[in-house]
């Protein structure tokens, strides 16, 4: 008797906190899902995320919004899972250079949805106690959350999964085309062939070189991210500590101009010097993440020097850390996502049936939850406006 052959309603490629998510809402929904991941442990933007949840940030009304909405989600989502993400209030302490102006940066986060407070060097100390008083001229402050990772992505795999969905460790290498190259109707592997009625790309980082191979445009984008990890330590961070004034940000809007897009399809280039914005946050498990150098490189599989990028990292957060620069820790490099507009490409590709994408996402585990939801409540027929807002095609 011959086998009939599986067509499921969702094909979601990649399986990071976005994949995770978007699997289990959308099972959710009643839809036959099966997630295609490529590594059997996380090894991703994802894994190596500080996993910060800013909800301070909101700078327009959408972002607001969704800020809010991701607070809520993320005070339920440990009950609703059936599993601990780990989910905690932090102070987080954005440190002042001494040649910065604190009333610029006041004025530039006057626009944002919560006022982190000025505060003095002695009160930066008393808030965390392993600052370098020398090497700041003060701080703001102001409640961040924070989940773990790998908690919280372990825990929608296996509440999608209670829910009947599928996962398969198996990496995707193009896609099934029918109707003249009109629709994509499944996924081809290595070894085996799925057929679906929808794909979704949440491939972060390599999202955009993935449709590019398939001959798909879009824009999204990636860096190159560069931290540090401990192993548990008996040192105690108390708080977050970033920089007021980062560098990041900058560059991937100066990177995501539509007069970039051409040398974005050709390795080898390299569009500003890396950036370095030192950073720590201790997890509940006490091992440190220090961060962080990005660099726009156009090949995603260009190779970096971790040698230097480890001892650079290393002087810069002993500048503001002294403590933690001589920790044991272990280099890690991964692709972070980000757009053209720092919003998050959301829905279906433009001028091809059947492909979707849910990547480029500058805050992906507090806006995540809540879009994920709201994506799989979309496509199940209900009208929402902010995902509408976040397709692809308004970049056409």
């Amino acid at each position: 008797m011959k086998r009939l052959m599986k067509n499921y309603d969702w094909i979601v490629v990649g399986g990071g906190i976005t994949g995770a998510a978007l699997s289990y809402e959308l099972a959710k929904k009643g839809f036959t899902v099966l997630l295609l991941e490529k590594y059997s442990t996380l090894n991703n933007a994802t894994r190596y995320s500080y996993a910060s949840l800013p909800y301070w940030l909101g700078n327009t009304d959408l972002i607001k919004q969704l800020v809010q909405e991701g607070k809520q989600r993320h005070h339920c989502l440990s009950e609703e899972l059936e599993a601990d993400t780990q989910f905690r209030e932090l102070d987080l302490l954005l440190t002042i250079a001494p040649e910065d102006d604190p009333g610029k940066i006041a004025t530039n986060f006057s626009k944002y949805n919560i006022l982190p407070r000025l505060i003095s060097v002695e009160e930066a100390f008393e808030m965390e106690p392993l600052l370098n008083k020398e090497a700041i001229a003060g701080a703001f402050t102001v409640s961040q959350g924070h989940v773990s990772p790998e908690a919280i992505t372990l825990g929608y795999f296996q509440a999608f999964t209670r829910l009947g969905g599928q996962i398969e460790i198996i990496e995707v290498t193009g896609f099934v085309k029918t109707g003249d190259n009109a629709r994509i109707t499944g996924v081809y592997t290595k070894s085996k062939t799925y057929h679906t009625a929808n794909v979704v790309i949440c491939a972060g980082g390599i999202s955009r070189h993935f449709l590019k191979s398939a001959g798909i445009s879009t824009r999204v984008y990636f860096t190159h991210a560069e931290m540090l990890e401990t192993p548990p330590v008996e040192l105690q961070l108390k708080t977050i500590v970033l920089p007021a004034l980062t560098s990041r940000l900058n560059y991937e809007i100066a990177t995501s101009t539509v007069e970039c897009e051409k040398m974005w399809d050709e390795p080898g280039h390299e569009f500003v010097p890396f950036s370095l914005d030192p950073g720590a946050i201790q997890f509940k498990n006490n091992s440190i993440r220090i961060g962080q150098i990005s660099r726009v490189l156009t090949d995603p599989y260009a190779k970096v020097d971790p040698i230097q990028s480890e001892a650079t990292m290393r002087v810069e957060i002993g500048k503001v850390l002294p403590a933690l620069e001589d920790l044991p820790a272990t280099w890690h490099h991964c692709l972070v996502a980000y757009s053209a507009d720092d919003l998050p490409l959301i829905g279906a590709i433009p001028n091809l049936e059947g492909i979707h994408i849910f990547s480029g996402f500058s805050s992906p585990f507090t806006l995540v939850p809540p879009l994920a939801k709201r994506f799989a409540n979309y496509v199940a027929g209900e009208n929402d406006q902010i995902i509408q807002q976040l397709s692809p095609s308004r970049f056409l």
